[in-house]
């Protein structure tokens, strides 16, 4: 089966995807997910080594790798080599994730494929930079979850670091490379040239601090944790009703009054204790012990109709069954549906952008490991006698 695209909207491009584990794949499934013809390059199943994300079969592999196609090539072997030159000759894109090293050391960097394919868009993803005291560094999202601030402002006070309970600056490293290639896909279309782009696990996390980092460059503050509470929006965080927990966002002084309105406080309007911002950061304790006192006389779910009906927003913490329960996750259309041949009916999560003209959805589930090598080589020409020769050598 030819290219299958899951959108129209990139259904022009092709994508080499050298990558593994999850950064590398994540920027490949959002260009898939869109419609780019992504073709997963993996090591053939002999030299596979450990497989990731909790192997083939596995639901995490599924999620991540759906809408492209796979073949296998031994990039050990010159043939290998030389065939995967081949097939970049048709793509717009390469993403890949090495150690920063090992592309010079195949003739697949940047430098050496442009001389040929000019226009090509190239990026890069490592743990800590291309270049630099750490580049040569093996990264890991928990890692970069450290060294990037992260686990210094999430948890609870006094109780130590806590990392974020999903891999964050895979997915966040991945996400900005795609934007990455987007944004070089556009330029090309004006300068028509290609370029080198790189992001890392680290740059991600660090931008992803987003108003922490200007906390500390602008304003001198080193931010710590501050538990299930905004840090400067207060009061905004984790409090408990009669049946159990929910969050309520209380930003900018109007929404203050109405939400001690509904919650029958308008005393607290005039309290100097908590009548403006400063006053309510010093006096957060008390004050969230007071919210947590009152509120206690009713239901979640009485509180967050009264809440968002008066203009405050609230909401419940759910749970993963509870998530996909809620009848707006359902409206929005989230989950999509797919069918393995190996494994059966499938539903994932789909993107969380809605375009409505050149929609996207998913119609590949994962390909097994080189399930479309064959099929690929055909398309770059080979005969398939050529092709059953690199079979046997042990190409694929």
């Amino acid at each position: 089966m030819p290219h299958l695209p899951a959108s129209s909207a990139l259904s022009r491009f092709r994508v080499i995807d050298l990558t593994q584990v999850r950064a590398g794949p994540t920027a490949c499934r959002q260009l898939a997910d869109w419609g780019a013809d992504v073709v997963q390059v993996q090591m053939p199943e002999h030299m596979r080594g450990d497989d990731t994300l909790g192997g083939q079969d596995g639901s995490d592999y599924q999620y991540t790798h759906r809408n492209k196609r796979s073949i296998t090539l031994n990039l050990k072997e010159e043939e290998g080599i030389a065939t995967l030159k081949r097939l970049i000759a048709t793509a717009d894109v390469v993403v890949e994730n090495f150690r920063p090293d090992v592309k010079y050391r195949l003739g697949i960097d940047y430098d050496s494929l442009a001389k040929d394919h000019p226009g090509l868009i190239y990026a890069s993803i490592s743990g800590f930079g291309q270049t630099g005291p750490l580049a040569q560094r093996p990264g890991f999202d928990q890692i970069a979850q450290g060294m990037g601030g992260l686990m210094s402002v999430t948890g609870l006070p006094g109780e130590g670091p806590i990392r974020v309970g999903i891999p964050i600056a895979d997915l966040c490293a991945g996400i900005f490379a795609a934007q990455g290639i987007l944004v070089a896909l556009l330029e090309r279309g004006a300068s028509g040239k290609g370029q080198w782009l790189h992001t890392s696990l680290l740059e991600s996390m660090v931008y992803m601090l987003d108003f922490q980092t200007s906390r500390f460059l602008i304003d001198g503050e080193v931010a710590t944790q501050a538990g299930n509470f905004h840090p400067t929006s207060i009061p905004t965080g984790v409090y408990k009703a009669r049946d159990g927990y929910m969050n309520i966002a209380v930003f900018g002084s109007k929404i203050w009054e109405r939400f001690c309105n509904i919650l029958g406080a308008a005393e607290w309007i005039g309290d100097p204790r908590y009548h403006d911002k400063p006053s309510r950061s010093v006096n957060r304790d008390t004050l969230n012990a007071e919210i947590n006192l009152r509120l206690a006389a009713q239901d979640r779910a009485h509180w967050v109709q009264k809440f968002n009906e008066g203009g405050v927003a609230c909401g419940l913490i759910s749970d993963m069954r509870e998530v996909f329960a809620e009848p707006q996750i359902e409206h929005l259309g989230m989950v999509k549906e797919v069918v393995s041949e190996r494994l059966g009916p499938q539903r994932l999560v789909g993107q969380p952008v809605q375009l409505e003209r050149t929609p996207s959805t998913i119609v590949r589930a994962a390909p097994r490991r080189g399930q479309h090598t064959e099929e690929v080589l055909q398309e770059l020409g080979l005969s398939a006698e050529h092709i059953a020769q690199m079979k046997e050598q042990g190409v694929f």
